[in-house]
């Protein structure tokens, strides 16, 4: 007989994969990433929802959820095992749009409180009909749970009749997901027209991956083909591995033509019997659970690997991204040095004044165009990194999340930035230029303005400004032309780093924003090893 292991050390390590799973991200739109966001929140469903609560309560009542395709009966099923009309049936498609869980009163306790479906609002209502609106105003029926209670199921034993699996309604699919991974049973009901369709035998091929105790019951089925349909079907759970699932065969019946009737004793005596077995008979109850439980655990070792190989992708995605961005800065960086040091911010209009200097041009106006002709230096280099920039990350399929194709959120462009940081760089300059005037005998002190303007052009001219640097240092003497114009190169270096590294940064934010790290492989890896050891 199987027993669960409900050690202190083997539920902490439990809750430990669990919050790695649940920190695991897979922003970037890699091939695999929505299988892998699937699974880890398939995996937190399973672990949030049964396992854990499972592990820590193994004498609450087992919990058979009924699943299946639109029309398949599952309410009438549920009611038909019940005795009485609990949960809402009818030709109105989708028919169950608020789960409802049923159990017997003395059960009651450990469904009202958030031991399972945590995420779930309760809502129980006394001898309610099952049609009545039961939600506060504005409350989301995909996220409430229903909870009956009838004295006509026995202690131990809980059923759950969730929505429609293959449902048009998207919150419906989603929840009738979780709902299934809170189950101990899976009952998985098809119709004998509909047996064959895609999406029954999806779950079924799930709950074979997982061994979970499963249940499948062909409904409505036709008198007259009853033989055939039923061996057509286990011919097809035997093709499909599943050849020892129990199978029970539901009749076609009038009570369930128009789904709003209870369907005869006789009709779910089998399936009935059988639940009733695996809740009354202690080694069929610890069978069921210890079957759901460890099969999870043992799928633990293929789907760990599995999100922490997506993890490692993300992150090689993310680092091939990031690459990228300091390839193209770095080399608009190192072309930006270059230039200054060749003087080629002295061009254009800038070159036109420090040639009408001092006589047609005021020292005001060679600094204002020296500063606006350094600040398009930058903002070329910046606008072409970023072109590289978005020409390397078209080869990246990671590059496509919306989160980095999205523009620039800042009120202000590069332009506006670098106009900025460049006027901070000039008045730093005329304030390194004013102590060194102050340094001078007054009656001697040329005009701070003039220093500043000289020295900016002796920086940002090259060869071109021989000149420049001949008269300052008449004006302040060498060794203050020179000193001065060490502190300046220093500022300017100083401040055309932070700028290109600003905008790198700046162009890196929105990836950063997306939290993508080498970690999770790692932990997550660790996490698994930990559980493997305590089991």
């Amino acid at each position: 007989m199987v027993t669960l292991d409900v050690r202190p050390q083997l539920l902490d390590a439990l809750s430990a994969l669990r919050d790695r799973v649940a920190a695991a991200r897979f922003p970037l739109p890699l091939a695999g990433a929505p299988r892998a966001r699937a699974n880890r929140d398939e995996l937190l469903a399973q672990l949030d929802d049964y396992l854990v609560p499972r592990l820590r309560d193994p004498d609450s009542p087992l919990l058979a959820v009924v699943g299946g395709s639109t029309g398949a009966g599952k309410s009438t099923l549920v009611n038909s095992l019940v005795g009485r009309r609990v949960s809402e049936a009818g030709v109105l498609r989708p028919t169950t749009r608020t789960p409802v869980l049923v159990c017997h009163p003395e059960d009651h306790h450990w469904f009202s409180g958030m031991r399972v479906l945590p995420h779930l609002t309760r809502v129980w209502v006394p001898h309610q009909d099952p049609g009545d609106d039961l939600l506060l105003p504005g409350e989301n029926p995909a996220r409430v749970l229903r909870i009956e209670t009838a004295d006509t199921l026995p202690p131990g034993l809980a059923l759950l009749d969730a929505p429609d699996i293959d449902s048009l309604i998207a919150d419906n699919r989603t929840l009738a997901a979780e709902l299934i991974c809170a189950a101990d049973i899976w009952v998985m009901v098809t119709t004998a027209a509909r047996y064959a369709d895609a999406v029954p035998w999806h779950l079924l091929r799930t709950a074979k991956e997982y061994d979970a105790t499963l249940v499948t019951v062909l409904d409505r089925v036709p008198h007259q083909v009853v033989s055939e349909v039923s061996r057509q079907y286990a011919a097809l759970l035997t093709k499909a591995g599943l050849g020892d699932v129990p199978r029970f065969t539901v009749p076609e019946l009038p009570e369930s033509a128009w789904g709003g009737g209870l369907l005869p004793a006789t009709a779910v005596a089998a399936l009935r019997a059988w639940l009733v077995h695996r809740a009354q008979d202690p080694a069929a109850r610890h069978h069921v659970m210890g079957r759901t439980a460890y099969g999870l655990l043992d799928s633990l070792r293929r789907r760990m690997p599995e999100l922490a190989g997506a993890a490692a992708a993300q992150y090689s995605a993310a680092l091939r991204l990031t690459s990228a961005v300091d390839a193209s800065y770095d080399s608009e960086h190192a072309r930006v040095r270059g230039r200054l040091q060749s003087g080629a911010v002295l061009a254009g209009d800038a070159l036109k004044r420090w040639r009408a200097f001092p006589l047609d041009c005021a020292p005001g106006e060679l600094l204002d165009s020296l500063v606006e002709s350094l600040s398009a230096l930058l903002v070329c280099a910046v606008t072409a990194a970023d072109e590289r920039v978005d020409q390397a990350w078209r080869r990246e399929p990671a590059a496509a999340c919306p989160d980095l194709t999205a523009r620039d959120p800042a009120p202000d462009g590069p332009e506006h930035r670098i106009g900025l940081a460049v006027r901070r760089w000039r008045r730093e300059l005329e304030e390194y230029a004013d102590e060194e005037v102050r340094e001078l005998d007054r009656s001697l002190a040329p005009d701070p303005e003039v220093v500043a303007a000289l020295v900016a052009t002796v920086l940002l001219g090259g060869r071109r400004a021989r000149t420049a640097g001949e008269s300052l240092a008449e004006r302040i003497g060498a060794h203050g032309a020179l000193r001065l114009r060490d502190r300046g190169g220093s500022l300017l270096t100083e401040h055309v780093d932070r700028i290109m590294h600003i905008e790198r940064e700046r162009r890196l934010a929105p990836l950063d924003a997306l939290d993508v790290h080498p970690e999770p492989q790692a932990e997550l890896i660790a996490a698994l090893s930990l559980l493997q050891k305590e089991r």
